[in-house]
């Protein structure tokens, strides 16, 4: 009997904002994997960390942080691999994920490579996206609104043109292209109906309308929620808060 393959969606950041479910497993399984930066400490496994019980084996994921392409299947054929290996031994195997695992989470690489020769289970979790609705008391979209999320990378005429059909858009993974996308949306008028946030749930969340945000950067973990649809939200834009 083989081991069994867990994909956990740990939320935004928060460890309170674990699941039950995510929570029951960490204290269970044997095995824990995690995506690990090749500098600094691993988002997911300082989420997960107030929930684990001492001495549980741990696989660190060491995902290159950098602009330039990196030879990812080779990092996940590596990470498959380790984790084969505790699963053909019998042990469980949990792999920590921010947010949810098939959110534009690096679990489906591992997933893909493994879940046709293991029992596999993926457990959601609380999206960044959901979170810093919340914490901006304005709701992503009602009725029959069309929402789109947009990966902050795209390129300004490919941005443009899905935020000109969107009822509500979420701008993810910011970061670096802030400024870019900042003046794409002044350009097409959506300012005043752009709130940006980053850091959701963390101690150093920042949420505010647009147009408070100084010039600069941004955070990998920012992201900014515009809505253009038919609901009168739009005019009760809440405070900033720095």
């Amino acid at each position: 009997m083989s081991g069994k393959l867990y994909g956990l969606g740990l939320g935004p950041g928060d460890p309170d904002l674990v699941t039950l479910k995510a929570h029951r497993i960490l204290q269970q399984v044997p095995v824990i994997a995690w995506p690990a930066p090749d500098t600094g400490t691993s988002f997911a496994r300082s989420i997960a960390a107030p929930h684990l019980p001492d001495g549980q084996v741990e696989i660190p994921i060491v995902v290159p942080m950098r602009t330039e392409r990196f030879p990812a299947r080779d990092v996940y054929d590596r990470a498959s691999g380790e984790i084969a290996e505790q699963l053909d031994e019998g042990r469980d195997v949990a792999v920590l994920c921010e947010g949810d695992p098939f959110f534009y989470g690096s679990f489906m690489y591992l997933f893909e490579r493994l879940a046709h020769r293991y029992p596999t289970e993926v457990v959601p979790g609380v999206s960044s996206m959901m979170a810093a609705a919340s914490v901006v008391g304005r709701p992503l979209a009602a009725r029959n609104d069309v929402l789109s999320v947009l990966p902050g990378p795209l390129p300004d005429a490919a941005l443009r043109d899905r935020l000109s059909l969107a009822d509500a858009a979420a701008i993810i993974k910011v970061g670096r292209h802030f400024a870019r996308i900042r003046a794409l949306i002044e350009e097409m008028g959506l300012t005043d109906r752009a709130i940006y946030v980053e850091r959701v749930s963390l101690d150093a969340e920042k949420r505010m309308p647009l147009a408070e945000v100084n010039a600069g950067g941004a955070p990998y973990f920012s992201m900014i929620l515009i809505y253009k649809g038919g609901e009168d939200w739009i005019h009760a834009l809440p405070g900033s808060q720095a």
